[in-house]
């Protein structure tokens, strides 16, 4: 699954660990994330969406 995360993460200007903070989880598994390695569980992708205030859909993307 594509996803937005790096872009969104560089536009607030948040390294991977600052996300990784926020979000509860390891700089590693933001790293997969973005780089598709990983795709996230439903309540960890909400939960990226909610940070964001986007839609799910405006974060993932269909590949």
């Amino acid at each position: 699954m594509k996803n937005r995360l790096k872009v969104l993460r560089a536009e607030r200007d948040w390294s991977q660990a600052d996300l990784a903070e926020r979000l509860k989880v390891s700089r590693q598994s933001v790293n997969a994330i973005e780089t598709g390695k990983y795709d996230p569980s439903l309540p960890l992708a909400f939960k990226i969406a909610d940070l964001f205030e986007m839609p799910i859909e405006e974060v993932f993307l269909r590949a």
